[in-house]
């Protein structure tokens, strides 16, 4: 398969991991990830479906990320934009039909799960480099102008989500705190370890 392939690939199937990680997020009953704790957050306050309120969302964000940095807007930003929070409400119905009553010991394993699925599409949709989510693009942004490395960037914002979300009465538990902390660091590593020798070959120097 041609690089060019193996990136959109990587972009399409990494945004619809992280769509069903969030997903097993609400499954879990555990919190939400941090910008989905700010989307619900304000979402509660609107009489709109969850979904479409995302969409509307990310495209206000997409206005703003096209005047800042036009070069994050491709094939992932709109898979993003138009299909992420549908796939959030299917994979949330999809796991609640599927077991009614999970137990704690359930719940806790679809948040380690989901925590990894995340991270890992996080990583392949990013290495993808076909475009990232108007959510994702901030912090890419902040660290590539030097405010400071990912990792800390995306700690930054994902605090910030996490604090608004909470304040407007979204749902914050230990998955949210986790992500909040980890999830630079651990699509850090992911990047490092997979997604990075998956695009360029584990020989590339890249």
């Amino acid at each position: 398969m041609s690089e060019k392939y193996r990136r959109i690939v990587m972009t399409v199937a990494g945004v619809l991991m992280a769509g069903f990680s969030v997903g097993m997020f609400n499954f879990s009953g555990f919190g939400m990830d941090p910008f989905q704790v700010l989307a619900h957050g304000i979402s509660m306050k609107l009489p709109l479906g969850y979904g479409t309120f995302y969409t509307i969302l990310n495209i206000i964000m997409l206005i703003a990320i096209f005047f800042i940095d036009r070069r994050k807007i491709g094939l992932g930003t709109f898979v993003n934009i138009f299909l992420l929070g549908y796939v959030v409400q299917f994979s949330s119905w999809l796991m609640e039909a599927w077991i009614s009553e999970p137990t704690l010991a359930i719940r806790l394993i679809f948040l380690v799960v989901g925590i990894v699925i995340m991270c890992f599409g996080s990583s392949l949709y990013f290495t993808g480099d076909l475009g990232v989510s108007t959510y994702d693009a901030v912090a890419l942004i902040l660290s590539e102008r030097k405010v400071a490395r990912f990792q800390y960037c995306r700690i930054g914002s994902d605090f910030i989500c996490t604090a608004c979300g909470l304040l407007l009465g979204a749902t914050v538990g230990i998955g949210t705190l986790v992500t909040a902390f980890f999830m630079g660091p651990f699509i850090a590593l992911f990047n490092r370890r997979i997604a990075v020798p998956l695009r360029y070959g584990r020989r590339s120097g890249h």
